[in-house]
């Protein structure tokens, strides 16, 4: 990695929400319907599950709270940092949190990835598919390394598909101790998306809409409204 990325780095003093785009379900499903059809023994599933699943969250007031919080908090925040895998900034070996400054961003990066990363290399791209989406908005208070500009001296910073040189970056950022980054999105232009690795500084997870993305005749159609197409993106232009 080139030294020269880190010289006179500056930093973005960020406190305001991030959007972190997921799959998700526009309509709530019983985790335990696969198990039994009595809705009793779905009960009696989830209490077990509550007793041994230790609470990452704990609200002032637990009884009112907790349930919903526990969900909005592994959801939004907790689930990359537990699950590790290769991305951008990480070769697998750290999780690491994705979210952007907009929700127009957060849908062309992950359009690109639910295509690429997943119809495409199952042989779906041809097939009319759908996925639905959740949108959280998250505060982040932190003191990001600014990258913005940096793809200028190193444009391997926003190489579509090679992600050798960003995953350095991050390794190094990581073991540093650097609560994240903020970067040019690489999907979209003019967007910009944060990579943390600490979920300390992220707090307040809140349901900001739904998405639906359906793939059909070398396009995506995204939905906010069911039924009601927000916009177009053809396939061609993911890359």
């Amino acid at each position: 990695m080139a030294k020269s990325l880190f010289d006179r780095l500056v930093l973005d003093d960020w406190h305001r929400d991030v959007l972190r785009n997921i799959v998700s379900l526009r309509e709530s499903q019983d985790l335990f319907d696969d198990l039994s059809s009595e809705p009793r023994e779905w009960l009696l599933a989830q209490k077990v599950e509550d007793g041994v699943r230790p609470p990452p969250y704990r609200s002032a007031t637990p009884i009112l709270d907790r349930p919903f919080e526990d969900a909005e908090w592994f959801n939004a925040i907790a689930w990359p940092f537990r699950h590790w895998q290769s991305s951008r900034f990480s070769d697998g070996g750290h999780g690491v949190w994705y979210g952007s400054e907009s929700i127009e961003t957060t849908v062309h990066e992950s359009a690109y990835h639910w295509y690429h990363g997943l119809l495409r290399d199952a042989g779906f791209e041809g097939l009319e598919v759908q996925v639905e989406r959740k949108v959280y908005a998250v505060a982040c208070d932190a003191a990001l390394l600014d990258l913005r500009d940096r793809h200028r001296d190193h444009p391997r910073l926003l190489h579509p598909s090679d992600y050798a040189f960003c995953q350095s970056v991050g390794a190094r950022i990581h073991h540093e101790g650097h609560p994240g980054l903020l970067t040019r999105s690489v999907r979209r232009a003019g967007g910009e998306n944060l990579a943390l690795f600490h979920p300390r500084v992220l707090s307040r997870p809140r349901l900001h809409g739904y998405l639906s993305y359906r793939l059909g005749q070398g396009a995506i159609e995204v939905e906010r409204q069911p039924g009601r197409t927000w916009f177009t993106l053809d396939t061609a232009s993911l890359g």
